[in-house]
This record gives C-alpha cells, sequence and structure tokens, in this order.
C-alpha cells in the first residue's frame, strides 16, 4: 500500500512535469521547425546582426545606468522606515502591473519633444523618440522593479547588527555600505541586474510605442512576422534565444565565479 504522502509527491510531480512542458514544448517545436542552415544565414544578415546587438547594448545601458539610483533606493526601502513606505514599494512595481504598450504611451509623453525631458534633449540635439536612448529608457521602465526588489531583499539579509558595530567603530555610513552592506547584498544585487537586464531585452510593447525604428529584434520578429509570416520570423527568434542563453549562462557563470572568489578571500 502506497503512503499518503507519497501519493501526494507523486500528484506534485505531475503538476510540475505539466508546468514544465508547458514552458518546453513551444519552444522545442519552434527549434525543431527550424533548420541549422537557416539559423546560420539569418544570422549573415546585417539587419539581424544590428537588431540584437542594439537589443542587448541598449538593455545594458539601460541597467548600468539606471542602477546607480536603484540599488540606494532598495537600500533604503530594506533598512529605513517612512512614511507612505507601502505605496512607494506600489509604486516601484507599477510598471510590472500596467500593460506595457499603455507604459509606452506614457514614455511617449514624458520623453517627447514637447516634455521637460525632450526639450533637455533637444538642446543638446538629442530626440529621445526613434533613439536608442529612448529605447533604453522604455527597456529600464519595465525592468527596473526586478533589480530594486531583488537589491532590498539582499539588503535587508544583512545582519543590521554588523552595520551598527561598524558605526561604533567610527565608521562612516558611507563606509558601512561600501565594505559591508554592499559587499553581503551583492548576490542579490547581480541577480537583479541580470534579471533587469534579461527583462529588457524581451520588451516589446514599450518600446515599440517609443522607437519603432532602429528596429530591436522583439520589433524586428514582430515586423518579419506581421510581413512574411510565421516560417520568416521562426529563424530570427531561434538565434536571438540562442544568443539570449549563452549570454545569461555566460552572466551566471560569472557571478558565481565572482562569489566563489570573494569567499575563498574572506
Amino acid at each position: 500500500m502506497i503512503p499518503r504522502t507519497s501519493y501526494i509527491q507523486l500528484i506534485f510531480l505531475l503538476l510540475g512535469a505539466l508546468v514544465l512542458l508547458f514552458i518546453v514544448a513551444p519552444l522545442a517545436g519552434m527549434f525543431l521547425s527550424t533548420t541549422p542552415a537557416q539559423v546560420f544565414e539569418t544570422a549573415r544578415e546585417a539587419e539581424v546582426r544590428d537588431s540584437i546587438w542594439l537589443t542587448i547594448y541598449t538593455s545594458l545601458a539601460g541597467t548600468l545606468f539606471f542602477s546607480v539610483a536603484a540599488i540606494p533606493l532598495a537600500y533604503l526601502l530594506a533598512r529605513k522606515q517612512f512614511p507612505l513606505k507601502r505605496i512607494v514599494t506600489g509604486i516601484i512595481d507599477l510598471p510590472v502591473v500596467i500593460p506595457h504598450s499603455a507604459a509606452g504611451i506614457a514614455l511617449l509623453g514624458f520623453v517627447s519633444r514637447d516634455s521637460v525631458l525632450g526639450q533637455m534633449g533637444s538642446a543638446v540635439g538629442l530626440n529621445f523618440v526613434g533613439h536608442p536612448a529612448g529605447i533604453a529608457i522604455a527597456m529600464a521602465f519595465v525592468s527596473i522593479p526586478y533589480l530594486i526588489n531583488a537589491a532590498r531583499d539582499g539588503f535587508s539579509g544583512v545582519p543590521v547588527r554588523l552595520e551598527k558595530a561598524a558605526r561604533t567603530l567610527g565608521a562612516s555610513p558611507q563606509r558601512v555600505f561600501f565594505t559591508i552592506s554592499l559587499p553581503l547584498a551583492w548576490r542579490n544585487i547581480v541577480s537583479g541586474l541580470i534579471l533587469m537586464f534579461a527583462r529588457g531585452m524581451s520588451e516589446f510593447g514599450a518600446v515599440i510605442v517609443v522607437a519603432y525604428h532602429p528596429m530591436i529584434t522583439p520589433v524586428l520578429i514582430y515586423e518579419r512576422f506581421g510581413a512574411f509570416g510565421l516560417k520568416y520570423a521562426r529563424p530570427v527568434s531561434v538565434l536571438f534565444i540562442l544568443i539570449s542563453l549563452a549570454l545569461f549562462i555566460g552572466l551566471r557563470w560569472m557571478a558565481k565565479e565572482k562569489k566563489g572568489g570573494s569567499e575563498v578571500a574572506r
């Protein structure tokens, strides 16, 4: 007779297998329907290469630029109590909740020539609409909650007593942050940076409103699907997924190696 706990575990296993199948089956079908020759031929197209490169560097630029403010904000959220804190945390999660096409409309009004930011850009000859800078802003808008939430969890896991002990010994708040809080929360921060980078690369709805041209890869896939159909769009999708997987596996590996090296040094 099978124990009741075994029945539960079996049910959980079956449910988990269904979820994994739901994730893997569409991707497997797309890969099996695309030949290596089609992928290599697509990789030789200058338009595809330029689109992938644009997607990578705009997402990376947006991630690095906005992390300068996002990480300190995460520290404040983890350490300080202040009025309306719950409202602030809710505002941070808004880009995840609202439709991204609506986010694009909101951003378009924020970066257009008539806005304050648009006028500042025009003063130096920069028009955010249809520009890589506008793409980076759109990517960062929808992905920054991932970094803030991950960094906040990391800082929350740092024992307060360590910071207080350092302050008691005469360390300044800046030194405590950079020598204790930041290094101990670094694993979560790196995970948040990678998630923000990844989410930015995959963004479509907000970007297409702010900048249809130049085309990032998700927009290019959509454009080819609409103009030529599934057969023409599928190889670009497969190539982009392969490059994204290689990129993020490499980032995860480097983050793990850095963490391992830091632990050995300590």
